[in-house]
């Protein structure tokens, strides 16, 4: 039997609100009339789809939780050997407290922890304890921090405040008005913002990712120390992408950041469902004092994963070889770009690299959906983003190599005899309401 993922994807559109759970997978955001869509098994960097067809995942790798690349032996095993035992009871899993005392071994900053499932969740929970602890409602923010009432908020004093953080026009339907100005957000590295917007509001919390295409500056980072340390706002760094991929633990080490609260995610379960909230016992403590608490965050698949994923950082030092795989793709993309006399640049970020063309916005997005339909003909789930994984090596990244050298020059011809090549429809990147096509 032959499946057709684009007509399951239509009727999925029917049935689940969005066709998914998560925006960052749907099609229509890579490859609208050309991308398998659904897979049937995954290992290392390996995808089948659902004919069987075999696939290399050169682009989000489980959207950034695979660190360790898919089915993971260690990991899996681990989860599997909690499974059998059971991974829920009336009891709570000592592997809970485990992995608390692991993660304060490592975020030697923080007293205690608190875990969630998701990183929206574990986001949103961090707010909650910021306002507890401080009394104060306003949070000020830069970055992607998840769908909750919080961050959506932001868009209810103007439909373009969340134009900077990843996602652009999103309407704040729902999120009840009382919310407003409550969440303002700034430009990355922008602390002249956070300065205006302080002395217009009393700041709960400021939330910041350390990097997304590049890095947080230093003087940013000094500055935003000395602020949080001076007005006694909780300090938030959102680790839910970035965290458990240049470091132990999160990125925010390595640039300086002395946070009160950080939160990781993703890459901490390696592609299972955990994320904690580690801080100050003079913010966490105010976990006791709202009420916080949810039955799915105890089961014992999450605590096993997380210890499984930070005895296998430690043990073969993963961070180390994901950045430098990804400074030899950063390098390698720029000489082939160089070479086919392509615009582009590319991130500061080495463990998950990305390249941005530098066109107009129509033709950009034609040339990433053109890309990835090149690629994928050659056998390779691709995009402008890269999540390395430790399943990556320099044998699998030389041939990706070659292949992106033949398709960039597909591209540059494309581009000097201003023919227009692409199959499918140009990729939709914005969200939006979906209707069967």
């Amino acid at each position: 039997m032959k499946f057709s993922p684009k007509k399951i994807w239509n009727d999925s559109i029917k049935i689940i609100p969005g066709g998914n759970g998560l925006l960052t997978k749907r099609p229509e955001r890579f490859l609208p009339d050309g991308w398998p869509t659904y897979y049937s098994k995954a290992k290392g960097y390996k995808i089948w789809d659902l004919n069987n067809n075999l696939l290399l995942d050169m682009s989000l790798m489980g959207v950034g939780t695979s660190v360790l690349g898919y089915s993971n032996e260690k990991v899996d095993k681990k989860v599997i050997k909690s499974i059998k035992k059971g991974i829920n009871s009336t009891l709570n899993s000592f592997e809970e407290y485990k992995l608390a005392k692991k993660i304060l071994s490592i975020d030697t900053f923080a007293d205690q922890v608190k875990f969630t499932r998701g990183g929206g969740e574990a986001l949103s929970v961090a707010i909650r304890i910021a306002r507890a602890a401080t009394d104060t409602k306003v949070i000020a923010f830069s970055g992607y921090h998840g769908w909750h009432d919080w961050y959506l908020s932001a868009n209810l004093s103007s439909i373009k405040n969340l134009n900077n953080h990843l996602l652009k026009n999103l309407k704040p339907l729902g999120v009840p008005k009382g919310l407003k100005n409550l969440s303002v957000s700034f430009e990355f590295n922008n602390f002249d913002q956070l300065s205006k917007i302080s002395k217009k509001n009393h700041i709960s919390a400021v939330v910041v990712e350390p990097a997304r295409f590049n890095y947080l500056t230093k003087d940013f980072v000094n500055k935003l120390n000395k602020f949080c340390k001076k007005n006694n706002v909780c300090l938030i760094v959102d680790e839910v992408t970035t965290g458990w991929r240049e470091n132990i633990g999160g990125i925010y080490k390595k640039i300086g950041l002395k946070p009160d609260i950080v939160i990781y995610g993703k890459a901490l379960g390696n592609g299972y469902a955990i994320s904690a909230i580690v801080g100050k016992k003079k913010y966490m403590d105010a976990a006791q004092d709202t009420f916080i608490s949810s039955v799915a965050w105890t089961e014992s698949i999450g605590f096993n994963s997380a210890l499984a994923v930070i005895e296998e950082f430690k043990r073969k030092k993963i961070h180390k070889k994901i950045t430098n795989l990804g400074k030899y793709v950063k390098k390698n993309w720029k000489k082939i770009s160089e070479k086919h006399s392509l615009n582009l640049i590319t991130s500061e970020v080495d463990s998950f690299p990305s390249f941005n063309f530098t066109y107009s916005k129509s033709k950009n997005e034609y040339l990433y959906t053109l890309f990835t339909e090149l690629m994928l003909e050659r056998g390779y789930v691709a995009s402008n983003i890269f999540f390395i994984s430790s399943a990556h090596n320099l044998k699998c990244i030389k041939k990706y190599l070659k292949d992106f050298d033949d398709v960039f020059s597909k591209i540059s011809i494309s581009l000097k005899s201003n023919k227009k090549i692409l199959k499918s429809k140009v990729r939709v990147y914005n969200y939006n309401r979906l209707t069967p096509s």
